[in-house]
């Protein structure tokens, strides 16, 4: 669900940020640098429902398949 938010926030000037906008540097100009810390939490919380979803999906997948889940 990572992308590398280090880099690419490191990497951001004005002149590319139209293309080098990403899910986690949106959220946190957004969420932190304007100060709406309640839209940074949600789309945190957000973003972990995805990736626990995700991974229980995976792993049902890997069940069906006869391999060994992760629990």
């Amino acid at each position: 669900m990572g992308n590398g938010f280090e880099q690419i926030f490191m990497l951001q000037n004005p002149s590319n940020l139209h293309v080098s906008e990403v899910f986690e540097t949106y959220t946190f100009r957004l969420g932190v640098v304007n100060g709406r810390f309640s839209f940074a939490t949600t789309v945190g919380m957000f973003s972990s429902v995805v990736g626990f979803t995700l991974l229980i999906l995976a792993n049902a997948g890997a069940k069906l398949l006869g391999e060994r889940g992760i629990f």
